[in-house]
């Protein structure tokens, strides 16, 4: 299982991803899921990746062997084009092997989260489907998720806004929703990739992949749960005497 979100606020985007891989609980692996693309300056995308491994990898070497040509990504004229494309290498893949999977009763499954910024346009965030139809993050709806997502989905939308959420609180409501996740479902796990893009940066510099060792995030972890238990607390009461005297 995978679980990977995006975030898209008015001061650009915050991309992040778990690193576990695997087919049945005894073969777990670690397999980056983040990948980048960028002409500094002039473009700069950041792909995340769920479903099936050896198709995403495909899908990836695909896209990377026409940017490193100077076409596909390298050339297209907006985000929207850019999402049209790895829609157009999904089905290119769909082509070559969905046949022979589903002739073994094996799904042709993978999802696509597509975040960056083509110079003289604003950033934007898409979702790619496994059938290569993209959708568009809105102002109203300022994240996806693919994967694993109903568990993260919660501090998400209680907290994003796209008008207001500063970057740095982003990327804290993306590590809380993967360690939700990660707390909830044993596919899901670290390392955790994350990126965050300042509006107007064309180019990826502000990067990190956190080990489940890693310092930062055992203290938000750890600082997570007793906020909220705190809170619940802090809760007003429940007076069931005067609810049941009502009915």
């Amino acid at each position: 299982m995978t679980y990977c979100l995006g975030i898209h606020t008015r001061h650009g985007l915050v991309m992040a991803s778990d690193s576990r891989t695997n087919a049945g609980y005894d073969q777990v692996n670690v397999t980056r899921k983040m990948h980048t693309f960028v002409l500094p300056g002039e473009r700069a995308f950041v792909l995340l990746c769920s479903g099936s491994l050896s198709l995403t990898q495909s899908i990836i070497t695909l896209l990377g062997r026409d940017f490193d040509l100077g076409k596909g990504l390298a050339s297209v004229a907006n985000m929207y084009d850019a999402a049209r494309e790895i829609g157009e290498q999904v089905r290119r893949v769909s082509e070559m092997d969905r046949a022979a999977l589903e002739r073994d009763e094996v799904r042709f499954n993978v999802h696509f989260l597509l975040g960056g910024q083509i110079a003289g346009q604003p950033p934007d965030l898409y979702l790619v489907y496994p059938q290569g139809n993209p959708l568009r993050a809105t102002e109203d709806s300022p994240f996806l998720q693919i994967g694993e997502v109903k568990y993260g989905r919660p501090i998400l939308v209680r907290g994003i806004r796209y008008q207001e959420t500063p970057l740095d609180e982003a990327a804290k409501y993306a590590l809380i929703s993967i360690d939700s996740t990660m707390r909830s479902n044993v596919t899901v796990g670290p390392p955790i990739d994350i990126c965050i893009y300042q509006r107007d940066e064309l180019d990826i510099v502000h990067r990190r992949r956190l080990t489940d060792k890693d310092p930062d995030l055992i203290q938000i972890h750890e600082q997570w749960e007793q906020t909220l238990r705190k809170g619940v607390t802090e809760l007003p009461p429940i007076d069931f005497e005067t609810f049941g005297q009502k009915k």
